[in-house]
């Protein structure tokens, strides 16, 4: 009550008093950020004395988004581009990964993933590694697929000695101590676990189509450890995989944000005659294989009516995937492949830039938006260096599944028909725009370098992509298509599978002209 009589006090005596407060606390620091204290005669259009000079990016053109290239006397590859800004990104890129693990016991890139920026020779712990980064700022990652294991680190350019010293480190120094292989057992567990746990079956479906496709063979291996390996994989397991994929000609250092000399200066200094921890530089046995395209199907009969309990549970569903193979990243056809993609519905019936982003996906036009009872329809490209794999997921009823793989089907059938000039452009313009929003991030146009170099030795540049994407013809799109749709299908399937077709009908489905699943006759329902 005191205060409030103060002020009111203080309103009705005018602004004198506030003056003098405002004094009595620090006339100094007012005066010194008021508008006229510091400079009074300067005016605006003149810049003020004693301020540094600001350092703009230029739009001379010079630079073009040219992604530099260098090759080291041990066969590592240097790769980087330049980008304005105080933080870089700064990684390696290595050809190693689950498809490779045919020699091994399955789940080691997995259990090397977990032990990432762990001890190594001059570090002692993770924690001495995270206290060094942050002194720059930064921050770490590792992530394994099937072909690729990626260390990368963010932070400021001006720490990219450390940076690379450190890196050098974690990937050709770790000492895979018994105390943290014992603990990437729990991570590993805990994992799976929680995979076979989660309302999102989109993870375990993509690793059981691509068993279903690849039998027994280079893509088709785990990408998750087994269980029955997990005690299995140890310090020696892992220097003998290490010793055969983790070599320098194996490798390219990518760095965006930074100068390319003093990124080659990093490496020579860091990677160039570095004797790694398991001894032997030189590989003795590396798979080579080509994957193989078998077919096939991938089933897992689970209750899924208790996946999400709660307030608002999730229906319970059965889950279906089929996809057929399409081609490498490395073929033509691999942009025709993405302009199906994305006119299928790109990722997602709803993905692909602006609100109602995916209203005029065939997914959504031709499968949501007819069938009320159908919750998902999501359509995926995964390639490879040497193959593709196109796929649509579907989510049902378990009393519905039937219908469900015979509108899936027929989407296929319809990707070899007719396509129409103006889905087609919406389909390339959707394309583009995903591409250029996704290379303004940093640690996308890092990525992209690297798994560029990794796999071509140099890099095309977007302005090109984008070229490529603007000739698709609808032809392009029609003959990519019908090459598809003479393969045998992948299906993978989770849930309730008691009306699920069977393989060889979902194969004629998928031969016939309408996509129309052999009809079936119950005596007794």
């Amino acid at each position: 009550m005191a205060a409030v009589v103060l002020v009111a006090t203080r309103l009705l005596r005018g602004s004198d008093c506030w003056s003098r407060s405002r004094l009595r606390f620090g006339p100094s620091a007012y005066r010194r950020f008021s508008s006229g204290g510091a400079y009074p005669n300067i005016p605006l259009s003149s810049p003020l004395p004693g301020v540094p000079k600001p350092v703009f990016a230029t739009v001379d053109g010079q630079e073009k988004f040219e992604t530099k290239v260098t090759t080291l006397d041990n066969g590592l590859h240097v790769a980087s581009q330049n980008k304005f800004g105080q933080f870089c990104t700064v990684g390696i890129l290595i050809n190693s990964g689950s498809r490779y693990e045919a020699k091994y016991l399955s789940g080691i890139a997995h259990f090397l993933e977990k032990l990432a920026f762990s001890s190594t020779a001059r570090f002692d712990s993770k924690d001495e590694i995270l206290l060094t980064l942050e002194k720059h700022g930064g921050i770490c990652d590792c992530q394994t697929s099937r072909d690729t294991t990626m260390y990368a680190v963010s932070a400021d350019s001006k720490g990219l000695d450390t940076v690379v010293g450190l890196l050098a480190d974690v990937v050709l120094q770790p000492r895979l101590t018994d105390e943290e292989v014992e603990m990437t057992r729990m991570a590993v567990q805990f994992e799976l676990e929680d995979l076979n746990l989660r309302p999102d079956p989109e993870p375990l479906l993509t690793e059981m189509i691509h068993e279903a496709a690849y039998r027994e063979n280079t893509v088709g291996l785990h990408r998750f450890c087994p269980t029955e390996n997990i005690a299995k994989i140890n310090r020696e397991v892992l220097h003998s995989y290490l010793r055969n994929y983790y070599t320098p000609d194996r490798m390219v250092l990518a760095g965006v944000g930074v100068e390319h000399e003093h990124l080659v200066d990093c490496a020579r200094k860091y990677l160039l005659g570095v004797q790694p921890a398991w001894g032997s530089a030189e590989a003795v046995d590396v798979d080579r294989s080509v994957a193989q395209y078998t077919g096939g199907i991938a089933k897992l009969e689970r209750d899924m009516s208790n996946v999400s309990l709660g307030p608002t549970p999730i229906p319970e569903l059965t889950h279906i995937m089929v996809g057929l193979e399409s081609c490498s990243f490395l073929e033509e056809d691999f942009i025709p492949f993405a302009v199906l993609n994305m006119m299928m519905g790109g990722g997602g019936s709803f993905s692909a830039g602006g609100p109602g982003k995916g209203m005029f996906s065939r997914l959504y036009l031709n499968v949501l938006n007819r069938h009320h009872w159908m919750y998902n329809a999501t359509s995926y490209h995964h390639s490879y260096e040497d193959t593709g794999l196109l796929c649509i997921h579907a989510s049902a009823d378990p009393r519905q599944v039937r219908e469900m793989v015979e509108i899936i089907t027929k989407e296929f059938i319809l990707m070899g028909g007719t396509v129409d000039a103006v889905e087609l452009e919406r389909a390339k313009t959707q394309l583009t725009s995903m591409l250029m929003m996704n290379l303004e991030s940093r640690p996308v146009i890092f990525e992209d370098v690297g798994r560029q170099v990794l796999a071509t030795r140099s890099r095309k540049l977007p302005h090109e992509l984008c070229t490529l994407i603007r000739n698709v013809k609808p032809e392009d799109v029609k003959r990519v298509a019908s090459k598809m749709l003479r393969g045998k299908p992948a299906v993978a399937a989770l849930g309730d599978l008691t009306d699920l077709p069977t393989y060889e009908h979902i194969q004629s489905a998928l031969s016939s002209k309408d996509g129309r699943l052999p009809r079936t006759y119950r005596l007794f329902r």
